[in-house]
């Protein structure tokens, strides 16, 4: 099983980074390729270029190095993995930047015309998304109405043809207590293996 696994935090030593190996590391004990990236270490560019805007012609070949590879290795996952912060009710710009030009037309979906029905074109059936936040759980439910839920398992990744979305929220981070981290981390490890089954 290859899983493309993606980390959006600019902070090293971040809880995201220790969500994020134990991730990667229960993946790979298990058997799994993991393709794991963290997108600030790595520099990828967010920034949407003015000729990848288009929604239904085929995006072609990326001139950005690591676009070209992140699209090349999502095409041959079969899961996927996203770790990342609640930041305003959105993943961070890296990450949101990500999905803009990496989940292109003609890469992960297709579309006949603007209105239409996107034909996902990912063979990753499944995701898991892990997300540290600040806002107390009654609050991001009844004010907000959990807007990275909406993005996720509603507006992002069935239309690229994902359909089992998994996710799981870890709160408050900033007050919790070391006992917490690590009952969060063996939560985010089980849900790793889970992915797997």
């Amino acid at each position: 099983m290859r899983v493309v696994a993606l980390l959006a935090h600019p902070r090293p030593g971040s809880f995201n980074h220790a969500l994020f190996a134990v991730v990667t590391d229960e993946l790979r004990a298990r058997g799994c390729e993991v393709l794991a990236h963290d997108l600030c270490a790595e520099g990828f560019d967010p920034l949407l270029r003015a000729d990848e805007t288009g929604t239904v012609a085929g995006a072609g070949t990326a001139d950005d190095v690591l676009v070209a590879r992140h699209r090349a290795e999502l095409a041959g996952a079969d899961a996927l993995v996203f770790v990342h912060p609640n930041w305003w009710g959105m993943p961070p710009a890296v990450l949101a930047g990500w999905i803009q030009r990496v989940l292109a037309p003609g890469v992960a979906y297709k579309l006949e015309h603007a209105d239409g029905e996107p034909e996902g074109l990912l063979r990753a059936g499944r995701a898991l998304v892990l997300n540290t936040s600040d806002t107390p759980e009654h609050r991001e439910r009844e004010e907000f109405g959990d807007p990275l839920q909406r993005i996720w398992a509603a507006c992002v990744l069935p239309y690229v043809g994902v359909t089992d979305v998994r996710r799981k929220v870890f709160r408050t981070v900033s007050e919790s207590t070391a006992a917490e981290r690590e009952a969060w981390l063996a939560e985010a490890r089980e849900a790793a293996a889970a992915l797997v089954v």
